[in-house]
């Protein structure tokens, strides 16, 4: 994939692509792309490599003078694309995976700790919590610069910075947890595979 669709892009991405040390990451990274572009193509019925991507000062990627928000993520096998018009979007995704979530305790409040711990499925329950967290702070557009902690995940909503957050599960596989956040009250979501 890396030799038919790269070269598609700017120069900049395929220096961007080129860096990664892992083949994996460059791959998973440029399908994103693939399919971002798919889904304007097939959404939006217009041309998507005319569409300039920018980068705001946090690193969050935006189309250049256009309504379209996107977000995309990665994990394992799966790479998984949202777009929205009318709202900020943050997607995330996470195989569930055996580790030490003791290591991140300090990213949860007290409460989302003892809600983890006290589950029948503290794998399961620690990766919700980490998918919507990471979901809300992309969706923000502050990234990594904002710490977990600083917002609480509480039926399905979050408040960062007096902004209120509204997230979704998306099922997509057993072996995975998927959050997609907006900054407006989520209706019914249009899922579409590519």
């Amino acid at each position: 994939m890396l030799k038919n669709e790269l070269p598609k892009f700017s120069a900049d991405y395929q220096d961007k692509i080129n860096s990664y040390i892992r083949w994996q990451d460059a791959q998973l990274s440029l399908l994103g792309r693939v399919i971002l572009f798919k889904a304007v193509e097939q959404i939006y019925n217009c041309e998507p490599h005319s569409k300039e991507i920018m980068l705001t000062k946090y690193n969050k990627p935006y189309f250049k003078d256009d309504p379209v928000q996107f977000n995309i993520s990665h994990s394992g096998e799966i790479v998984i694309c949202a777009l929205c018009e009318g709202s900020q979007v943050g997607i995330d995704i996470e195989m569930i995976s055996d580790i030490q979530i003791d290591d991140f305790r300090w990213q949860m409040t007290e409460n989302e700790w003892s809600k983890i711990i006290s589950s029948s499925k503290r794998m399961e329950s620690f990766f919700d919590y980490w998918t919507q967290k990471e979901a809300v702070i992309k969706t923000h557009g502050h990234g990594l610069s904002i710490s977990l902690k600083t917002f609480e995940i509480l039926d399905d909503t979050a408040v960062l910075n007096k902004q209120n957050f509204f997230l979704k599960e998306i099922k997509i596989d057993e072996k995975y947890k998927c959050y997609i956040a907006l900054d407006v009250d989520i209706g019914p979501l249009s899922i579409r595979k590519i």
